[in-house]
């Protein structure tokens, strides 16, 4: 069992930044972030591997940066230059899942409640 709380959303002008912090109990092997605006779909953004591998979409390659503490059980999505289609319900998700393959996974098994980022123009 899993519980994952975020936090660290707020409201930013574009180019600002943000950091979004997710405090779990504990951290399982393959951790990611995903996110959701209104009216479209749940968003994969980037995941974390147990080797501290990373992956991220293509919409936030280069500007997004996920990291994780294993001894403070929590995950970082590091946010810079942000436009407004960031503007969404960010998730952190978890799944005991070893490897690489944690990189492709779209499909988690613990989900916290959401934080919310705002990105004016």
């Amino acid at each position: 069992q899993v519980q994952l709380v975020e936090s660290g959303g707020g409201s930013v002008q574009a180019g600002g930044s943000l950091r979004l912090s997710c405090a779990a109990s504990n951290l399982a092997a393959c951790m990611g972030w995903f996110r959701q605006a209104p009216g479209k779909e749940r968003e994969w953004v980037t995941a974390i591997a147990t080797d501290g591998s990373t992956s991220y979409a293509d919409s936030v390659k280069g500007r997004f940066t996920i990291s994780k503490d294993n001894a403070k059980k929590t995950l970082y999505l590091e946010m810079k230059s942000l436009k407004p289609e960031d503007a969404a319900m960010y998730y952190c998700a978890a799944h005991y899942l070893y490897g690489n393959a944690c990189l492709r996974l779209r499909s988690y098994y613990y989900w916290g409640q959401g934080t919310q980022v705002t990105v004016s123009s």
